[in-house]
């Protein structure tokens, strides 16, 4: 009896050992298999592009043409939805490239020709005609191919119109192109067409968006990033009594010339004109020599040459006998056709010129007035 128990407790601690050692043996099999590259001909590839403050990115497989040219689009890419004979048994579009499904992500809610979609991750699909191609961007971004599609999982479909180009495209690619701020459109290209699509994004709300949260941080108390704000919201001619308020938290503590020129032109649209020269006189007094006569020659830019001199003028009055405010006078003077004043000027700016390209350009300068010529 003893050697019956004896023998079952062997053998039972054979079997242990034997299990433990195929298990071992598996784990290290598993181990053990090497990298390769991906399955078939196709290789993985992601691709990401911002539009303005969105991140696009898309990943997919990259099929190659493969000698068979002609034998792409309608024939490998089968037109519209098909049963493929696997999967769910549905009638499905192209999966947009090979393997896995192709995915896109928007960081934020975006419009694709035109119509909504939500920030987030979708797979997406392509049903393929010749004259017209409908783009479905699906719930589902984890199916192999688009053997398991369901049409209830559709968040987006739009229609766009393929395009035929004559360079061959071996590979299967995704590009983004005629970006804008806040617009790009994107192209699945293969073979000798592309698809492009139109993406737009909300850039003016997002960028406000960001902006206020950051001010909510320690950069809500720098000057500086209350005067970003400020001139981004002139800039757009919007919410003008909030960027008074920012440009006067700056000008509280740097009033220097650009916060007080940015409030003056804030003020100015919004009509309140005497503030607006006072904020101006202010910013004048307040700037360099060369700041001043930056905004006198944008003024001339702009076509206003008698607001121009005074400016010049009064530059010159703030700081007499420099090069740049004497030349200033010469080019306010000329401005107004007064070519004899504007000499005048420019004859005393020659020997304070303080570098040989300063004064060849004053040289120029004297050269056009004594012809009756405005520089």
């Amino acid at each position: 009896m003893a050697i019956h128990v004896f023998l079952e407790i062997k053998i039972l601690k054979m079997k242990k050992i034997i299990f433990s050692v195929i298990a071992i043996m598996f784990i290290y099999s598993a181990n053990a298999q090497l990298t390769t590259i991906a399955s078939g001909t196709s290789t993985l590839a992601t691709v990401s592009e911002r539009i303005g403050l969105t991140d696009v990115t898309i990943r997919y497989g990259r099929p190659a043409v493969k000698g068979r040219e002609g034998k792409i689009w309608g024939d490998l890419v089968h037109k519209g939805f098909q049963n493929q004979g696997f999967g769910n048994g549905n009638d499905a579009p192209w999966r947009a490239g090979a393997n896995e499904n192709t995915t896109i992500e928007f960081s934020t809610d975006v419009t694709v020709e035109g119509k909504p979609l939500a920030a987030g991750k979708y797979g997406f699909f392509v049903a393929y005609q010749s004259d017209g191609c409908m783009l479905i961007f699906s719930s589902a971004t984890t199916s192999w191919g688009s053997y398991f599609y369901n049409p209830s999982e559709d968040v987006l479909r739009v229609s766009v119109k393929p395009v035929h180009v004559q360079e061959l495209r071996e590979r299967l690619t995704f590009q983004f192109s005629n970006q804008t701020d806040s617009t790009a459109t994107i192209s699945l290209e293969w073979e000798k067409l592309a698809i492009p699509f139109m993406v737009s994004t909300r850039l003016h709300q997002l960028q406000l968006a960001s902006f206020e949260r950051e001010l909510r941080s320690d950069k809500g108390f720098d000057p500086h990033a209350q005067e970003q704000i400020a001139n981004y919201l002139l800039e757009h001619n919007t919410r003008l009594e909030d960027a008074l308020a920012y440009i006067n938290q700056a000008a509280a503590s740097i009033p220097v010339f650009s916060v007080l020129m940015t409030k003056a032109d804030i003020l100015q649209k919004l009509n309140r004109t005497a503030q607006a020269d006072s904020a101006r006189t202010a910013a004048m007094m307040a700037g360099t020599a060369l700041q001043v006569h930056g905004y006198a020659r944008g003024l001339l830019r702009d076509g206003k040459k008698q607001e121009a001199f005074d400016v010049f003028q009064q530059n010159y009055k703030h700081y007499p006998g420099t090069y740049t405010t004497t030349m200033g006078m010469a080019r306010g003077y000329a401005a107004l056709g007064k070519y004899k004043d504007a000499l005048k000027y420019a004859n005393l700016a020659l020997p304070m010129a303080p570098d040989a390209a300063n004064k060849k350009a004053v040289e120029a300068a004297i050269v056009k007035l004594k012809e009756g010529k405005d520089i």
